[in-house]
């Protein structure tokens, strides 16, 4: 195989998402060809660490002969059938029932999408139809947080607290709001405690909800351990002292488990981890281990009760995704679900979690590591300038995608959020190889600060 002509193939005809097309004009793509445990190859055999399980997902790490089998018998019994109008799928069933069972809530039904952005976009769809049905048609306003991700449909961006994703597109579209983003590293004052910190910050989203009036705010909607916007674990008392002031104005709480669900965290949901009772819940990429598309959007019996009184009076649920509830992806969600209560995996992260936290951690002695944070599985080491002032380095540096590129070099994929590196690798990893995807970063670090001492220092 060429792989220069590869690379200009997809140069010439393939649109990327969240890339810097101009500098993929120029450079190209990093082309991978196949997987084993927790490990990709690209097109040239140079084997690298995914040490984000592809973007958040592949649980199951890239060669799990069990959900390949799942997917063909499926295809072969049924490849495709839809739910409207009141067909069913057995696999469907099937999962939509374990799903019930392991979610930490009362639920009653299980709506299936693609992605998480879809589930997080049905997400709002229902609520307003809910509060329309109730005869609240002002109770709409969504309230999310900056910094957190909630998907790319229009509805979703809107609710992503990032600029990049929102920037340039008309967006954010009236009724929704942001609150601010548990940051223990930049936001908690000198000589705050977490607790004390983590009333300020529900002090703020109480005032959000006052000035706006509790009689239009309809939910909250939060990830129970930040991810794309920096890995950012709530500081402690945050949610149970959200979930007061939730209650005390009737708002709903929707949580975004889609990074964080099935034992990312070290409990089966992020929400059993952090504290969080969620009213609805959204599940999506570990829930197949990324093997076929699927997500669910999981809801209550008071909320279905009210959809079926409404659509006896319009003669319809006028929502629904062609592919949600298809039965291969569905057979394979059940299939990886299967398997993680066969492998007893909670028993397994809970077990490797310490190596991981205990590495990561210890590269806040690193000279560019102002720091090091994560819970489980799941980390991110921020990168600064100055360590006493936590000064962070000039955007224009782009020191966290230099330090990625390293990374690369060195045989491992993680990921930049500015000038944050994040981590989540395959939930099967080992002690070793934990061991050996952090020395990567080591080596990788080290490149990056030699970088820069060639600059002129640590420039700000």
């Amino acid at each position: 195989m060429n792989k220069t002509d590869v690379v200009a193939r997809d140069i010439e005809h393939v649109l990327h998402p969240t890339t810097d097309l101009a500098q993929h004009q120029s450079h190209g793509a990093l082309v991978i060809e196949k997987g084993d445990g927790i490990y990709v190859s690209d097109i040239d055999g140079k084997t690298y660490l995914e040490g984000m399980a592809g973007l958040w997902c592949a649980g199951f790490g890239f060669s799990e002969s069990e959900l390949v089998d799942a997917a063909i018998e499926q295809l072969r019994k049924l490849p495709f059938y839809h739910s409207f109008g009141g067909k069913a799928v057995l696999p469907t069933i099937d999962l939509a029932e374990h799903l019930k069972r392991i979610v930490p809530f009362d639920a009653s039904k299980v709506f299936f999408t693609n992605s998480g952005s879809e589930a997080n976009d049905t997400q709002l769809k229902l609520i307003w139809h809910y509060n329309n049905a109730i005869g609240k048609p002002q109770k709409k306003k969504i309230i999310s947080r900056w910094r957190g991700y909630h998907g790319v449909t229009i509805a979703t961006t809107c609710l992503t607290g990032l600029p990049a994703y929102r920037n340039g597109f008309d967006l954010p579209v009236a009724g929704i709001l942001h609150t601010e983003c548990p940051d223990v590293y930049r936001g908690m004052a000198v000589g705050e405690t977490e607790s004390e910190y983590a009333s300020r910050l529900v002090e703020s989203l109480e005032d959000l909800i006052q000035k706006e009036d509790p009689e239009t705010i309809a939910a909250f909607i939060a990830e129970p351990v930040m991810a794309g916007g920096g890995v950012l674990p709530p500081p402690e008392t945050y949610f149970e002292k959200v979930q007061i002031v939730l209650e005390k104005y009737d708002i709903v709480c929707i949580a975004d488990e889609v990074v964080c669900g099935f034992g990312r965290t070290g409990n089966m949901f992020g929400s059993e981890t952090v504290g969080m009772k969620p009213d609805l819940m959204t599940v999506a990429k570990q829930l197949s281990s990324a093997y076929m598309p699927i997500a669910a959007v999981i809801i209550p019996g008071w909320m279905y009760e009210t959809l079926v009184a409404e659509s006896e009076k319009r003669k319809i649920f006028g929502h629904g995704i062609t592919y949600g509830g298809h039965p291969v992806p569905a057979a394979v969600a059940l299939r990886a679900l299967q398997l993680f209560e066969e492998r007893d995996m909670l028993s397994h992260i809970r077990a490797v979690a310490p190596r991981f936290q205990s590495r990561l951690r210890a590269f806040s002695e690193h000279p560019l590591v102002g720091d090091a944070r994560g819970v489980g599985l799941i980390g991110g080491i921020e990168l600064v300038a100055d360590k006493s002032t936590k000064a962070p380095f000039d955007a224009s540096l782009a020191v966290g995608g230099y330090c990625a590129s390293a990374c690369l070099d060195e045989g491992l994929i993680t990921r930049a959020n500015g000038d944050v590196l994040l981590f989540c690798p395959p939930q099967i990893i080992t002690d070793d190889q934990i061991d050996d995807m952090f020395d990567r970063l080591a080596r990788a670090l080290d490149t990056t600060e030699y970088w820069l001492s060639r600059r002129g220092g640590a420039t700000r």
